[in-house]
C-alpha cells in the first residue's frame, strides 16, 4: 500500500465517531492509573470534550485526587460536560442565554432558558442557569424551584448545591444555607468559598445563640 493510501485511510479512522468513542474509554480507563498523575490529567481533559453525564461519578472522583491540576481540571471538565445537551441547536440556543446573562439581559436570560426547557426538559443546566438568573432576579422561590429540578436531573451539581445555599442565607436561614453548602462541598471539596461561607455563617448561628442566652 502506498504511503499516500496509509495516510488517506488514517484520516478516515480519525474521522469516524469510533475514534472519539475510543478516546473517551480510554480516558476513563487513564483516570484509574493512579501512578501516572499526566496521563490522568490527560484523561480529566479528554472526558471534558467527550464525556456524558454517565460519567460523573468516576469525574467527581476526580475532585478528590491526589494531583491538584487533576482536581481544578475534573472541576471544569464536569462543567464542560453539564453544559452539553446533546442537541447541537439547543447548545447554540444555551450559548445565547449565558451570552444574555453575561450582558446583565437578565430578563432576556430567562425567557432563553425557558425556551430551551420547554423543548429539552431533562437538560439539568438549562434549569441550573434559569435558577441563577433568578437568584440574581431576587426570584427566591423560583430560583430555589429551578434548584430542585436541577437536582433531580443531576445529584453531583454543586453549584446547585451552593445555590441552595447563597438563597437561605439571603433569606435569612443559615441553618439551611449550612446544611446545602456542606452537601456542595461532600461533592466538591475543592470549593475554597463555600467552605469559608460555611464558617462564616456557624460563626453566626453560634452568636445568635450566645444572644438568645
Amino acid at each position: 500500500m502506498s504511503r499516500l493510501a496509509t495516510a488517506a485511510l488514517l484520516l478516515v479512522a480519525l474521522a469516524t465517531p469510533g475514534t472519539a468513542q475510543s478516546r473517551h474509554d480510554q480516558a476513563l480507563a487513564d483516570l484509574r492509573r493512579l501512578d501516572d498523575a499526566e496521563a490522568r490529567r490527560s484523561a480529566v481533559r479528554a472526558l471534558g470534550d467527550t464525556g456524558v453525564m454517565a460519567d460523573l461519578p468516576a469525574m467527581v472522583q476526580a475532585l478528590r485526587d491526589s494531583d491538584a491540576t487533576v482536581r481544578a481540571l475534573a472541576e471544569t471538565a464536569m462543567w464542560e460536560v453539564w453544559s452539553r445537551s446533546g442537541d447541537a441547536e439547543i447548545d447554540a440556543l444555551f450559548a445565547i442565554g449565558v451570552e444574555q446573562m453575561g450582558q446583565r439581559q437578565l430578563d432576556e436570560a430567562v425567557a432563553t432558558f425557558s425556551r430551551i426547557i420547554a423543548r429539552r426538559p431533562d437538560f439539568a443546566e438549562a434549569w441550573n442557569k434559569r435558577a441563577t438568573v433568578y437568584f440574581v432576579l431576587g426570584e427566591y422561590p423560583k430560583s430555589l424551584a429551578d434548584c430542585d429540578e436541577v437536582m433531580a436531573r443531576n445529584p453531583y451539581h454543586w453549584g446547585a448545591l451552593s445555590g441552595y445555599g447563597m438563597i437561605y442565607a439571603e433569606l435569612d436561614q443559615p441553618g439551611r444555607a449550612v446544611e446545602y453548602l456542606e452537601k456542595a462541598l461532600a461533592v466538591n471539596p475543592n470549593l475554597t468559598s463555600v467552605r469559608q461561607a460555611i464558617e462564616t455563617l456557624k460563626a453566626l448561628l453560634l452568636q445568635r445563640r450566645r444572644d438568645m442566652i
